[in-house]
């Protein structure tokens, strides 16, 4: 049986979705299609105004609902230290700890040569402009230690060394591992005991 044109068009839009497959959309949809109009009005409507009302801060490239966002326009923040993570979920992971009083700067992803993602897939030419001010003493790359984490990290270390000191997470996140799922205190640590990159 083939369901109506509006139902199938939702589980093809639902399994779109990262780790959602055509049986767990089919799912979500009937769910969705159980719940009152007034609750999918009020879901419609976060959707929509994901688009209309989250912005990204020109400075660091966060999310936020001004600009600059809350962290970057912060007068406590210090100003030296400049701590590069890939997305947003780390850079809450790391807030999370309340170890971290210097701004961020968001990759938007990292180096993987077998997805065809480049140097210049990513937001790095704006971190150069970023430095060229002068402003910035340290950067701290808190990228996942996987493969493309290192990666990066390397190129990022290659081309920033000779500009300002790199120090990089370090004690109790193990090779593999993605920040986001990171416990607060581990989190905390590798900040505490960042290490300095060196050639």
């Amino acid at each position: 049986m083939k369901y109506p044109t509006a139902l199938q068009t939702l589980i093809d839009k639902l399994s779109n979705l990262p780790s959602v497959g055509p049986k767990t959309a089919e799912r979500y949809a009937f769910y969705l299609l159980r719940q009152s109009p007034d609750r999918l009005k009020s879901f419609g409507q976060a959707i929509s105004e994901l688009q209309e009302k989250i912005i990204i801060c020109h400075n660091c490239l966060s999310i936020c609902e001004q600009n600059p966002c809350p962290i970057c326009s912060d007068p406590a923040r210090r100003r030296d230290v400049l701590c590069v993570v890939e997305n947003i979920q780390d850079l809450n992971a790391i807030e999370s700890t309340r170890q971290y009083d210097g701004r961020y700067y968001i990759l938007g992803g990292l180096i993987n040569t077998i997805s065809g993602v480049g140097p210049d897939d990513l937001n790095i030419e704006k971190l150069l402009r970023t430095i060229k001010t002068g402003e910035v003493k340290e950067i701290i790359l808190a990228l996942n230690f996987t493969l493309e984490g290192e990666t990066t990290s390397l190129y990022l270390t290659k081309i920033l060394k000779d500009r300002l000191k790199i120090t990089r997470l370090a004690k109790g996140l193990p090779a593999g591992s993605d920040l986001e799922y990171a416990d607060e205190l581990t989190l905390a640590n590798a900040l505490k005991y960042r290490s300095e990159m060196t050639k």
